[in-house]
């Protein structure tokens, strides 16, 4: 069975290439953004509070005690959930300064930002539905890395904790590229987040993910004539 979609500008039928895709052609692309230039606005607004609840997301976690396990959990799923709203609403909105911020860094920190926010969408789709927060985390004692006293303090703070390896998921039930896709998602997990810490993760995650929102606001502002890039960036004639 094919994966096909149909693209939200031209109607046209396309198997998509990457898993976010909306349109079948860059053209399609740039005609829709023209066309909506009210829904870019939305977008903004809507990168502007999702990357805050992000940040306060992720920021709270430094503050988590591991002896309290609810809390706990309850904090590494809602810093999963943030940061993969903010990855999704920066690929829907923002692709192309997304796929150049991503360009601009350097191997192989590239290829590990690429497969940490993929290993966290495999936790997003997976946790709650098919795996229960338990399932993918563990306190830190016992772990290579923990910190000497962690044991007794009850697993220490969250972002020490460390990600479980996690069976490989049943996906027969998926077209064909969404069997790819999710099984990629799974090996992305594997590489980068399981035997790893929460804090290592979520660090690395956020970091391009603000990086990449600033690159976006900067667009946006540039495009709509409230700011011009420094003249270092601007390309010569």
């Amino acid at each position: 069975m094919v994966d096909t979609r149909t693209c939200e500008q031209c109607g046209a039928v396309f198997a998509p290439r990457r898993e976010h895709a909306r349109f079948c052609s860059p053209r399609c692309r740039v005609a829709w953004n023209r066309e909506n230039a009210r829904d870019s606005a939305a977008g903004a607004s809507a990168l502007d509070w999702s990357i805050t609840a992000m940040q306060d997301a992720t920021g709270r976690l430094a503050a988590v005690a591991g002896r309290d396990r609810p809390r706990a959990f309850a904090a590494i799923s809602e810093a999963v959930w943030w940061v993969t709203i903010v990855d999704a609403t920066l690929v829907r909105y923002h692709p192309d300064t997304y796929d150049a911020v991503l360009a601009g860094q350097a191997q192989p920190e590239r290829g590990q930002i690429e497969a940490t926010l993929s290993g966290l969408r495999f936790v997003r789709n997976r946790m709650g539905q098919y795996l229960d927060p338990v399932d993918f985390i563990q306190p830190a004692e016992g772990h290579p890395g923990a910190v000497k006293g962690d044991e007794a303090a009850g697993g220490g703070c969250v972002m020490a904790w460390v990600w479980k390896k996690v069976p490989e998921p049943e996906v027969a039930s998926l077209p064909a590229r969404g069997q790819a896709w999710e099984m990629t998602r799974f090996r992305s997990y594997e590489a980068q987040l399981a035997g790893h810490t929460v804090g290592e993760t979520f660090d690395r995650a956020a970091a391009f993910l603000k990086l990449a929102a600033a690159e976006a606001a900067l667009a946006e502002s540039v495009a709509n004539g409230r700011t011009s890039r420094p003249a270092a960036e601007v390309p010569a004639p």
